[in-house]
């Protein structure tokens, strides 16, 4: 509730068949400002049954073809107005969106443009598909002809993570709706405030009803649904493995198609022939951008023995440099841990990996001078156990390992010893080498001489444990479409294989 004399706080709302409203339960959850711990805002809790609304509603919509039938040309227009809408409104999103997640504010601010050039980028693929929608197939036979159509697969059920709130959403929603799908979207309860004004801007645009809709809740009372529903055709989902497994076996039940972009535990392999402070520099970007809770983040170090103990003196002097502070502050570099649970979760795998005879060099603990919000000093740990939990499953924080190394092929093996493979990266001046290294790497997402730079036009996804399908660049709109073959029979000839029908 709001203290006596502030004015009420702001309640979300649903976005259903092109309108804005209450939860049917009428329930919300508060959100809250991990700089403060406190509520600003109370967000609807949606559940099975505004689920059910949500996916009724796409459904009617795709199979109308409001939306699907309509071509790419006149699809592209409005998605370039959503574009102009999140432009409009970058400062006001980028601000939220600190306030909800904690990330710092130029970070969220190149968080909102990216977003909107994924819907420009998208609108310019919807266009140029116009007459390129079916292609002839010569099958060798005069008396047929055939051709292979793709056509927009239907619903998608888009369950999207915290960690950026906005942008990931947009990663789904624009190339689905290029694509011709309808929608539904749920953002995690921890972060969906910037959500409604993507439904705002999605209005707005001119988007039929039923086209996009957003049901906010838990992941038990609205995710489940959502991924279990029958009116949906396809789940794309972004989280953790864990809840990954579940939606998987949602799917599975259903026979629909599903897309899962999971966690990490990527590595970063350092040759000495590189420049230190290029080197730092890029293992500072690749773990404490975002503040670690980044899917791709390079939190396994594996660094040339010889240039080892310069390098981690060097990145130990820069990490303890990092301005740490509310994301809204100027000069800030690292913010809040999302939320009480998630800023738990990293301290217990810190006091766990302490145990295993890791060596923890610095960080790992409350900042002074912020005795209330979830901070944590960025952390480095080296000399870490292999076996251990520390240096095989994710943290989602500001965590690093780092351990030495003493030629290219124990590298390798070193790095593609995980049950991940969203992400890798090799530094060296070398660069046949790089390249040598970076085709051996067992990832989805491999960067030479920087780490973490990402790119609309370019495939985004993983291996192993760390997902299924592709989102970004081409192949995340050709992941919305179904491929159809018709064959055709010349009326005019005869096939009499059980009649003889010759005149």
């Amino acid at each position: 509730m709001s203290e006596a004399g502030a004015p009420p706080m702001h309640k979300t709302r649903l976005y259903i068949a092109g309108a804005f409203v209450a939860p049917q339960e009428g329930g919300s959850f508060p959100a809250i400002d991990p700089a403060t711990e406190t509520a600003f805002a109370e967000v609807a809790a949606g559940t099975a049954a505004d689920v059910d609304l949500a996916v009724r509603a796409a459904r009617q919509a795709f199979d109308s073809g409001i939306w699907s039938e309509l071509s790419g040309a006149t699809r592209a227009a409005m998605l370039r107005l959503v574009a102009k809408g999140l432009r409009a409104r970058l400062a006001e999103i980028a601000a939220l969106e600190v306030r909800d997640n904690g990330k710092p504010l130029p970070e969220a601010e190149w968080d909102v443009g990216d977003a909107a050039f994924t819907f420009e980028y998208y609108a310019d693929l919807a266009e140029a598909r116009d007459g390129a929608a079916e292609e002839a197939v010569d099958v060798g036979d005069a008396r047929f002809t055939a051709s292979i159509r793709r056509e927009p697969l239907g619903v998608v059920a888009a369950i999207t993570p915290w960690n950026f709130p906005l942008l990931m959403a947009v990663w789904k929603v624009a190339p689905a709706l290029a694509a011709g799908c309808t929608i539904v979207l749920k953002p995690s309860e921890l972060c969906a405030m910037s959500c409604e004004i993507l439904a705002e801007i999605i209005h707005a645009a001119g988007i039929p009803p039923g086209v996009f809709n957003l049901v906010t809740g838990t992941g038990p009372a609205a995710g489940q649904p959502l991924a279990e529903h029958p009116g949906v055709d396809k789940v794309a989902f972004t989280g953790s493995v864990a809840t990954g497994r579940k939606v998987m076996t949602a799917a599975a039940a259903g026979i629909r198609t599903v897309a899962l972009e999971l966690g990490g535990k990527s590595p970063f392999v350092i040759f000495a022939d590189c420049d230190i402070d290029k080197a730092v520099e890029w293992i500072l970007f690749g773990i404490f951008w975002n503040k670690g809770e980044v899917c791709s983040a390079t939190s396994r170090v594996l660094v040339e023995r010889s240039l080892y103990p310069a390098l981690l003196a060097r990145l130990t002097e820069a990490t303890e440099a990092i301005p740490i502070g509310p994301g809204n502050a100027p000069g800030i570099k690292l913010g809040p841990i999302v939320s009480q649970g998630q800023y738990d979760k990293i301290r217990a795998a810190i006091a766990a990996g302490k145990k295993t005879g890791a060596r923890l060099v610095t960080g790992g603990d409350r900042p002074e001078g912020l005795p209330r919000g979830y901070f944590l000093r960025p952390t480095i740990f080296a000399e870490v156990p292999t076996g251990s939990a520390l240096w095989r499953e994710e943290i989602f924080g500001p965590v690093v390992c780092i351990n030495p190394f003493d030629s290219e092929a124990e590298a390798i093996a070193f790095a593609n010893d995980s049950a991940f493979g969203l992400a890798g990266a090799v530094m060296s001046d070398d660069l046949a080498r790089c390249e040598r290294v970076a085709r051996k790497l067992r990832a989805g997402i491999i960067w030479v001489n920087c780490s973490q730079p990402t790119f609309t036009q370019l495939p985004w996804g993983g291996v192993k444990s760390s997902g299924i399908g592709r989102e970004l660049g081409r192949a995340g709109f050709e992941a919305y479409f179904e491929t159809k073959q018709i064959t055709r029979f010349d009326p005019a000839q005869h096939w009499g294989w059980y009649l003889d029908t010759a005149p």
